[in-house]
């Protein structure tokens, strides 16, 4: 008997699933981060997240390498129901949700993470150095109206 490797379409894996990566805060850890959680979605069989969890695991690594130095922790969860994508820094300072203007150049991250995820926090702490962690999930299933 032998496995066929080559197909194209992803069997369910195992769940729950959970992988951390820990990566100095550079201007590339958005994209590292981004194209990792993708990658593990269309390997979990969770392709259909990967446009939302890409724009908000973006946001959240680029406010992490934007207002912290040190290293970036992106720890990313799975179970049947839930994935969540939680990003931890070194700065202490918890973001808020604010309405960005027309002029504003920036201040968008969080809207954009509200508007796309099904659930979003902060936590207070994360596995080792970093403080802070911002969190968003998205539901594997929707319900259907």
């Amino acid at each position: 008997m032998t496995a066929d490797l080559t197909s194209d379409r992803p069997e369910p894996f195992w769940f729950p699933h959970s992988c951390t990566v820990l990566l100095p805060s550079a201007a590339i850890a958005p994209k590292i981060c981004r194209d990792f959680v993708t990658g593990v979605l269309e390997l979990i069989g969770f392709g259909h997240l990967a446009d939302r969890a890409a724009l908000c695991t973006s946001e959240l690594v680029t406010n992490a390498h934007r207002y912290a130095e040190g290293l970036v922790q992106l720890q990313f969860t799975a179970d049947l129901t839930r994935v969540r994508v939680s990003v931890y820094d070194g700065n202490p300072v918890r973001p808020r949700l604010r309405v960005a203007t027309e002029e504003d150049r920036r201040g968008r991250g969080l809207g954009l993470v509200d508007a796309l995820a099904d659930a979003w926090g902060v936590t207070d702490s994360g596995f080792g150095l970093p403080v802070k962690g911002v969190w968003f999930e998205l539901h594997t299933l929707r319900a259907v109206a």
